[in-house]
């Protein structure tokens, strides 16, 4: 239990990826300002998820670590200086405060790292030598991996003492991200307050992902056969988004690439719902409240499934699943998913948004 009171307090959180993990920590942080209203609070996270946090009314600071393109800039003699510069800046300003308390929802070894290199007094973290993170910390306690993550990382203000009742999501959506997304939906044929669907076909493990013909089939039957409109979301370097579009019979609205995440999180906001992988922007619509049609493979809905009720989970409850590998020469556990079954999911919904969730669902 925390004895520290109420009182203005140094506090550094340390989450620093990826997109749904860091969705997963908003309702801690929320809970964290709840218990200690007057403390200054610091995040530091990986550019990649920083946007979901910029501006957000719980933090003080937001510190940025460009991890990945540090080791980038140093293994080329011309960038290495200045990636030298820029580590040595990030540095001094992760240690100009003196924290009171430093909590490592991450636990790994780059983020145990921080933590030593931070100063702060107590040094909260999971009881757990993954990557050596355990070594990092003055303080622990035990991680439950039957828990939803969300539910996991709030068992860190549990142990402080917070009453956290029902988890709070807060994405700061601004009004250039609602300019901005109205004006690509208008673009592409939608006009305010007109329903739609949005599409995530992306995930960053190859295991998670499903056929391209198959999202390019089922984005036909339901503009075709629902007459609704859909929009497709995600970054691929690969050029997935393309080619579904290609494949399909029927015009979309493909928004690829021309989103942020908080952009996104007013997308989903105002869509009615989300048809998806096993994906960050998973998370941010259903931290948004809308709902999700979730297919998954290797990972386990019950550990990071879209959190809350409402949602559909679609798998196959064979005996590999879930294996959490990233390669899979097999891919049984996603092919199976047939066209047919994710419409008539999509349909149910639809046609019930206050649905129950799929028990496999949290």
């Amino acid at each position: 239990m925390d004895t520290a009171g109420p009182g203005k307090i140094n506090i550094l959180i340390v989450k620093l990826s990826a997109i749904g993990d860091v969705v997963h920590t908003l309702p801690s942080l929320a809970a964290l300002r709840q218990l200690y209203p007057l403390a200054h609070i610091t995040w530091v996270v990986e550019e990649a998820s920083s946007d979901l946090l910029v501006g957000h009314p719980d933090l003080d600071r937001l510190l940025v670590s460009k991890r990945r393109r540090w080791l980038r800039d140093l293994a080329n003699p011309g960038h290495a200086g200045g990636a030298f510069r820029d580590i040595h800046a990030f540095l001094k300003t992760l240690r100009d405060r003196p924290y009171d308390l430093v909590i490592d929802f991450h636990g790994l070894f780059k983020s145990g790292l921080l933590v030593l290199l931070s100063g702060g007094r107590r040094k909260l973290g999971y009881d757990s030598m993954q990557e050596l993170s355990g070594l990092f910390l003055n303080e622990k306690i035990p991680e439950d991996m039957e828990k939803h993550a969300v539910d996991r990382y709030l068992d860190f203000l549990r142990h402080l003492g917070a009453e956290t009742g029902d988890p709070r999501f807060y994405i700061p959506v601004g009004e250039e991200n609602k300019r901005k997304v109205d004006s690509l939906l208008e673009l592409k044929g939608i006009a305010g307050g007109e329903r739609f669907v949005a599409v995530n076909p992306v995930a960053f493990w190859d295991t998670k992902l499903w056929e391209e013909k198959k999202f390019a089939m089922l984005c036909d039957r339901l503009i075709g056969d629902l007459n609704l409109k859909t929009v497709l979301t995600g970054r691929s370097a690969g050029g997935t988004l393309q080619r579904i579009e290609k494949f399909m019979t029927r015009p979309i609205a493909n928004l690829g690439g021309l989103t942020t995440l908080r952009d996104l999180a007013y997308l989903f906001g105002r869509a009615a719902l989300l048809i998806t992988t096993d994906s960050g922007p998973m998370h941010i619509a259903a931290a948004v409240g809308t709902p999700v049609v979730a297919l998954f493979g290797p990972t386990s809905p019950s550990r990071t499934g879209p959190y809350g009720n409402g949602n559909i989970i679609i798998r196959k409850d064979l005996e590999c699943s879930p294996c959490f590998r990233k390669k899979c020469d097999d891919l049984t556990c996603m092919k199976e998913i047939s066209v047919e079954e994710v419409f008539e999911a999509v349909k149910d919904k639809l046609s019930d948004p206050g649905g129950a969730a799929d028990p496999l669902q949290k």
